[in-house]
Order: structure tokens, then C-alpha cells, then sequence
């Protein structure tokens, strides 16, 4: 069940499972809430203290401020993980849930008992990405947010499954577009100024889990290998035949690696 926090300049949509030792957070990739990680959240809250937020801006969460950083979305989930009094989690985040899980880490890492990198990447955007990101900025200040969400569920999915699938990425696509035009240009303003965090990876001294689709055409294998190369005791899952939302797609094999992830690093 949804329930609302009340902070000074917003308030923030989360769901809690309460029960549970072990604290698992996710978080959701752009431009979705925490309704895309509902298999999962099934799932994990049998046996894990399942918490699931919608980021600043997105689902029920309100936007506040409309100067929205890494940083800033980051920072949100220390202050949900203070005010619910949990010390420490493993935090699990897709595409911009992994570059906010990535922040996480390098400035709380006495927060993070474990990490899961799902679909994402360590680098900063390119210039040439940042002019994609203010060009499509500029089309949805005019009005073209439908235009938006049908080319984003093109790119997330695979091949295979955005046509075999109609339904499910019919679903996806409602839920972009359900979201605030003003949340989805803060975020993309947000994507485009991150930091690259390739450089602490080595660094990083808890469990750290990477899975990846196998199709992933947002953020290719390739980025996850460059993870499991660089981040000391890593593992890497290949989810075969999924696109960029592996846990939507094969939820089943994603849950599995998980599962065999948490168990294996906390039992």
C-alpha cells in the first residue's frame, strides 16, 4: 500500500513490506515510477524488508524544486531511509536508479550494505548526448510528450518483445506519459549534467551485483562488462534476449539472480 512522507519542500510516494531483516531498495530508471519494479516488489517482500519510492517529480511524488540533480535524488533517498530509521540497505537501481545508486555509494557508503547495478552505466553524458537531451527538452515544452513516449519505449525494449508484447509496452508507454511534463525535463536536465563515477568503482568494498540485457540498447553490455572489470568481487548476469528493462522482461531470471545474489552474500 502507497503511503506519503511529508519533508520541508516536498512530499514522497513509497510502499514498505515492513517485514524483513534485511532493508531492499529500489529504484526506478526514467521517465517511470515504482511501479515498474512490481514484479520484484512480489517477489523479495515474502522474505526482505521491500522499499519502493517514486523518485522527486515522478507517480506520486511531488517535484518541489524544479532544479533536480543526481545529487539531489540521491540525498531524497538518505532522508526516506532516516525517517523510516533504517541504517543501512542494499540498494538496487535501473538506468537513472543506478547513477543514483552510484551517488549513493560514493557519498554514503556507510548506508549501503550491497548493490545492484541494473542497465546502466558509470559515464557522463557526451556533448552530442547532451544536445539529444535539450533537443528533446525543447520538444516537450512544445507539447509533444505522446511523440516522446513512443520513441522511448522503441529504445527500452527489444526488438522481440516491443513486438510480441503490445500490451505490456502499451502499459509503459501510459505510464510515461503520466508523468508531469515539468518532472521529465527536470530529470533529463538532471541526466545531462551527472558526473562520470568511473573513477571510485575500484573502490567500492561492498557486494555488488550487475545484470544486464542482453539487448540493451541504451546502455549496452559493453557498460556492465567495463563494471564487472573494474568493481572489486563483482558478479555479472546477462539477462538473454531483454532489453534495457531487463526486470520487466524476464522479471523471472532477473528475480532468480537476485535472489541467488542475496542469499549467497547474506545467508
Amino acid at each position: 500500500m502507497d503511503k506519503l512522507l511529508k519533508f520541508s519542500d516536498f512530499n514522497i510516494n513509497y510502499s514498505d513490506s515492513e517485514k524483513g531483516e534485511i532493508s531492499l531498495i529500489f529504484i526506478h530508471g526514467f521517465p517511470f515510477d515504482k511501479s515498474s519494479w512490481e514484479p520484484q516488489i512480489e517477489f523479495f517482500e515474502k522474505k526482505y524488508r521491500v522499499i519502493c519510492l517514486d523518485l522527486r517529480g515522478f507517480g506520486k511524488s511531488s517535484l518541489a524544486k524544479s532544479d533536480v540533480s543526481i545529487d539531489l535524488y540521491a540525498d531524497d533517498i538518505i532522508q526516506l531511509m532516516n525517517k523510516l530509521k533504517i541504517e543501512n540497505a542494499v540498494i538496487c537501481g535501473l538506468s537513472m536508479g543506478g547513477y543514483i545508486a552510484l551517488n549513493l555509494i560514493e557519498r554514503y557508503s556507510n548506508r549501503i550494505s550491497a548493490l545492484i547495478l541494473c542497465d546502466t552505466q558509470c559515464i557522463a553524458d557526451s556533448a552530442e548526448a547532451k544536445e539529444k537531451r535539450y533537443t528533446t527538452i525543447n520538444e516537450l515544452q512544445n507539447g509533444n510528450k505522446e511523440k516522446f513516449a513512443e520513441g522511448f519505449v522503441k529504445n527500452v525494449f527489444s526488438d522481440t518483445y516491443f513486438l510480441e508484447k503490445e500490451n505490456n509496452v502499451k502499459l509503459i508507454k501510459e505510464l510515461i506519459i503520466s508523468n508531469l511534463t515539468d518532472s521529465i525535463i527536470s530529470a533529463l536536465k538532471a541526466l545531462a549534467s551527472r558526473r562520470e563515477t568511473c573513477f571510485f568503482l575500484n573502490k567500492i568494498d561492498v557486494p555488488v551485483l550487475i545484470i544486464c540485457g542482453s539487448e540493451d540498447k541504451l546502455t549496452p553490455l559493453d557498460r556492465s562488462l567495463y563494471f564487472y572489470e573494474n568493481i572489486p568481487e563483482s558478479k555479472l548476469v546477462i539477462i538473454d534476449g531483454a532489453g534495457h528493462l531487463s526486470n520487466l522482461e524476464n522479471p523471472f531470471h532477473f528475480n532468480k539472480a537476485l535472489q541467488e545474489f542475496l542469499v549467497e552474500k547474506f545467508y
